[in-house]
């Protein structure tokens, strides 16, 4: 009958709303080996995600026409991007991190390829980016993702999602939180570091004929690397304050 549409069909296009969702967010995800993974592999990993969403595909009762489906196409993928983009901020603070301390210790003269951003990066930048992927598999997050799609499934079904005002204050605060985490990271090392320069000032300052320019940067480098290597122990559990919060963000979008 017409306006009718059968099993196979509905259930297609119940599996492509979901995959433009899933999809999108995996495009920011932070897993580790992920950036330099072959196409083919990134498309089984999506494919695997939205089989395991299975029960939560939605029902199309009657065939949408194509400019209707092209916007619920869209909207999907608007709404994972900006589920990915929220988990890729607890990367990014460590990158930032990495970023600032770089650059106060000299190591922002030499970069190396990051193969999480696929970019050339400084080596701290490299070093908290990677060890961030490795933390977000140790902490299971990947599974609490597929635990925020399965809630939004059932709170938002594909065709019904619409943006919420109250969304763009915990997104601004999650944006804050990027830059915070980030800087109290590294304000340990700026302290050490400035206080190693007023020191090298203090002694040029007394002998003029001591050379300790040559001394400033490989003294800097290390200091900065004692500091970080105190530092990194703590990285667990401040990334695990941050996965909280930012969760507790992106669950609060997957219910309203």
């Amino acid at each position: 009958m017409p306006g009718e549409i059968s099993a196979p069909v509905a259930l297609a296009y119940g599996f492509l709303l979901v995959f433009a969702r899933v999809g999108a967010t995996f495009t920011f995800i932070p897993l580790p080996s992920t950036g330099d993974a072959a196409p083919q592999v990134k498309v089984i990993l999506i494919l695997a995600m939205t089989m395991a969403l299975s029960p939560f595909w939605p029902v199309i009762s009657a065939e949408p026409s194509m400019p209707t489906f092209s916007g619920w196409i869209v909207a999907e993928a608007a709404f994972g991007l900006g589920i990915g983009l929220l988990v890729s901020l607890m990367s990014e603070s460590l990158n930032l991190f990495g970023q600032i301390t770089g650059l106060q210790a000299g190591y922002s003269l030499a970069s190396t390829f990051n193969p999480t951003t696929q970019a050339d990066t400084t080596v701290l930048s490299t070093l908290a980016s990677t060890a961030g992927s490795l933390l977000f598999v140790s902490f299971g997050l990947h599974r609490q993702v597929i635990r925020i799609f399965a809630s939004s499934l059932e709170t938002h079904p594909p065709g019904t999602l619409a943006m919420s005002a109250g969304w763009s204050e915990p997104l601004i605060h999650a944006v804050a939180g990027v830059f915070s985490t980030g800087l109290r990271l590294s304000l340990p090392i700026i302290a050490l570091l400035m206080m190693a320069d007023l020191t090298l000032a203090m002694f040029g300052r007394i002998n003029s004929q001591l050379q300790l320019l040559s001394l400033s940067f490989p003294l800097k480098m290390l200091l900065a690397l004692a500091v970080m290597t105190v530092l990194y122990t703590l990285l667990p559990t401040v990334y695990e304050s941050q996965a909280r919060s930012i969760f507790d963000i992106a669950a609060k979008f997957a219910r309203q």
